[in-house]
Parts: structure tokens; C-alpha cells; sequence
């Protein structure tokens, strides 16, 4: 008898869920051998890090040839995050937070850091049979600013990682830096013996890291944990100091650029993960993000897919050149000033632009902190196409910028963004 399509449907969940529970957890080992360097072993067989970090589809990450994702701290949906990786066929470093010295966060707090030792401990317990789970990532970026010199921060990251390991002998144990120096890594090699994997997040410089671990004498194997385009503090700056942004395609250039020197170093180098696999609002809504807000691909995503992969996406994003100001990029309130845009479509689509006038953001350097998106200013648009944008400065003297994307209609768009400045009068 042919069965509804709900109840159909219904045996494909119980299916799959029944796959989870049976699922067994992996068995995860770091070897090091003359001929092959540092060596990640999933049950055996060689593991390379396909990494990308972020909330969009894992589905999409593994269609594009991705095969880890990675969490920043463990909370109420890990679980979930963890059943929907290994529905893909996906890995997770599971992150466990630590806290930050810049937040607030007291390391010579006895019952601060008694706390969160017990949350290492929880998640630990909770989390370490799932066959999901590839390894833990203990703390990002913690030691950041005034973090670096407090001996308590390493001497709780080390307590912290020999419980890892203590409860759960067969997954590694990685820490998370902001960037590396001579300093952190002696500081890990000798006060955090069970340490097993350096991560490092690099972005300007990511490209020259294999090089410089070594200059700054690191001897453990490393995961580049995040990547991507320039970061705000690497960037020129205008005449009225803003920042300025790379286009979706240049910044596409830069990620594989950074891939294939990570690539090329197969004697320490775990493997990296791409930033960021969603979108986020850091100096701009476009910043880091590989993916808009409203769900299309930028050349990113492109550049991973035929970098993970080795084949490209059967459909490519758009390209774009830098915006053009015809009568500069600054005036009075109330000055109407010009802007042109060059975007072409390798299938050959007919392209359609959105403009976006916003204020500027508030600050640059966010250390990945919550940024509150800048108000939109509709009005200041006069005109806007494809290829050309006219704006009227708005009444308010300050700082704004002036944002195009364009979308192929087949959910890949390129963008591109220029800042601009309203003098008083």
C-alpha cells in the first residue's frame, strides 16, 4: 500500500535519528612522524581541517566541499548544532569560552574561575561522545590585551585542558589565539602541557603564518581558526580616517591567497576554517560575512567551493570594481554627488542593484564584540541603477557610507562600498 508523504516523511526522521543514537564516537589522534610532519587522525585514517565558522547552512558548507565547522562556546543548542553537522557529514571543534580580562572577567577570582572550570567540566561530560565532535576548542582569543602577561590566565587554561583530557581522552585539546607572538607560545609550551594544537586567528597576515610560527618558535601543530579578508585594523584609511573595505571580489583573491599558503605547509598546518560562514554587522554589515543578510553568496564562498572541492560552483557570483566618485567623496549638507559601478556576471546575467546609504559605525575594532547596525538614510538615494548611484549629503554633519550590491537573481551578488563625509557648514 503506498504510504502519504507525511508518513513517509516521518520514517525519514526516525531513520535518521535512530543513525545518531546508534552513531558511535570518533577517536581522534595528533601523530607525528619524520616523513609527514603533525598528522590529524579521525579513526585512523588522515584528517585535513576543510574548515569554515559561522551559523549558516551546513548543508551548503558541505556542498561546497567544507567537512569541519567550528562553535565559540558551548550553550543550550550545541547539541543541536552537533546532531545537524553529522546529518551533512560534518565535524565540529566544539569551542568552550573562556572569559575575556577586557569583559571583566577576574582570573584571580576564586569563584569566577571555580565557575567556569565547572562549565568546562559540564560541557565536557554533556558533549564528548558525540560522534560529531572532532575536538574541543578551549578559549578564543582570552588572552587578548590585558590577558597576555597574567600568569592566572595560563595556569586556568592548563587546569582547564588537563580535565579535558581527563574526561575525555580521545579528542584533542586546541586553544584559540588573536593573532601569535614569541610570547604566547612560550607561555603555552611551557605552562600548558596539555595543550595538544595551537589555533591562531589571522587575517592580513595569515598568508605568512606558517613562516612566522616558526620564527616565534612554535613547535606544536596549529589550526588557523579563522581567515578571511583584511581586518578593519589592517586596511587604509581615507582622508577623514575611515576605514576602506576590499570588494566581495578582491576579497575572494585574498581568501584563496591565505588557503594555499596554509595548504602548502603540510608539516604543521592542521587544517583552517574560512570567516565567516553567515554574516555580521563588524564596521560593516558586509565586513566578514561570506553570505548577505538576505541569504545570497558573495565570491568567497565561490573561491572555498573550488578551493575545497576542486571544482567550481555551477553557478558563479557576480564580479565588481571599486565604486567610482565623480565629484569626490565629501561636502556640505545638501551636496548632490555622483557614483558609478562596474559588475559583470560570468554566466552573462542581467544584473540588478540595491544602494545603501547608512551612517558610519561607531567604531572599527570591535574584538568580534556586538555592533548595533548603523541607522539607514533611504532619503539621501536620489537615483540608483545597476550602474550609477546619485546622493544628496543629508543635513547632519558626520560620517556615512554609501554601500551597492549587485545580485545575479540566482542567489549570488558581489559588493562594494565607499565611505563618505558631510562637513559642517
Amino acid at each position: 500500500m503506498m504510504q502519504s508523504p507525511l508518513v513517509l516523511l516521518g520514517l525519514l526522521i526516525i531513520l535518521a535519528m535512530g543513525s545518531l543514537v546508534n552513531a558511535q564516537p570518533t577517536h581522534v589522534t595528533i601523530e607525528q612522524t619524520e616523513t609527514n610532519g603533525w598528522r590529524l587522525l579521525v579513526d585512523g585514517e588522515p584528517y585535513r581541517i576543510k574548515g569554515a565558522g559561522g551559523n549558516h547552512s551546513m548543508a551548503e558548507l558541505a556542498a561546497a566541499g567544507g567537512n569541519t565547522t567550528r562553535t565559540w562556546g558551548v550553550h543550550d543548542k550545541t547539541g543541536d548544532v552537533l546532531d545537524e553537522a553529522h546529518r551533512n557529514g560534518l565535524k565540529v571543534v566544539v569551542g568552550i569560552w573562556l572569559g575575556h580580562p577586557r569583559h571583566g572577567f577576574d582570573y584571580s577570582d576564586i569563584e569566577q574561575v571555580a565557575a567556569q572550570y565547572q562549565h568546562v567540566r559540564r560541557s565536557v561530560e554533556k558533549h564528548k561522545d558525540h560522534p560529531a565532535l572532532l575536538m574541543w576548542g578551549l578559549g578564543n582569543e582570552m588572552e587578548h590585551g590585558d590577558g597576555e602577561s597574567n600568569a592566572a590566565v595560563w595556569s586556568h587554561l592548563e587546569a582547564s585542558a588537563a580535565l579535558i583530557k581527563e574526561l575525555d581522552p580521545h579528542h584533542p585539546v586546541m586553544t584559540v589565539f588573536a593573532e601569535i607572538n614569541r610570547e604566547k607560545l612560550a607561555a603555552v609550551h611551557q605552562l600548558c602541557p596539555s595543550i595538544d594544537v595551537i589555533g591562531s586567528n589571522s587575517y592580513g597576515g595569515a598568508a605568512s603564518f606558517p613562516a612566522r610560527y616558526r620564527d616565534a618558535g612554535g613547535t606544536l601543530p596549529y589550526v588557523i581558526a579563522e581567515f578571511g579578508p583584511l581586518g578593519t585594523w589592517e586596511v587604509p584609511k581615507d582622508e577623514h580616517g575611515m576605514v576602506l573595505e576590499q570588494t566581495s571580489t578582491e576579497k575572494a583573491e585574498f581568501y584563496e591567497e591565505v588557503y594555499l599558503a596554509l595548504e602548502a605547509d603540510t608539516e604543521m598546518c592542521l587544517g583552517s576554517f574560512a570567516f565567516l560562514w553567515s554574516h555580521k554587522q563588524e564596521a560593516t554589515h558586509t565586513w566578514f560575512g561570506m553570505w548577505l543578510p538576505d541569504g545570497n553568496k558573495v565570491g568567497s564562498v565561490d573561491a572555498m567551493t573550488r578551493l575545497w572541492s576542486g571544482r567550481p560552483p555551477a553557478n558563479l557570483c557576480p564580479t565588481i570594481e571599486p565604486i567610482e566618485a565623480l565629484d569626490g567623496t565629501s561636502g556640505l549638507p545638501g551636496t548632490v554627488l555622483r557614483f558609478t559601478v562596474a559588475a559583470s556576471d560570468p554566466e552573462g546575467a542581467t544584473l540588478q542593484a540595491k544602494w545603501l546609504f547608512k551612517a558610519e559605525s561607531d567604531r572599527y575594532i570591535t574584538g568580534g564584540d556586538a555592533q548595533a547596525v548603523p541607522q539607514r538614510l533611504d532619503s539621501a538615494l536620489i537615483e540608483a541603477d545597476a550602474q550609477h548611484a546619485v546622493v544628496r549629503l543629508p543635513d547632519q554633519p558626520g560620517n556615512y557610507r554609501l554601500h551597492v550590491a549587485v545580485y545575479d537573481g540566482q542567489g549570488a551578488a558581489a559588493t562594494a562600498n565607499v565611505p563618505l563625509r558631510v562637513f559642517e557648514r
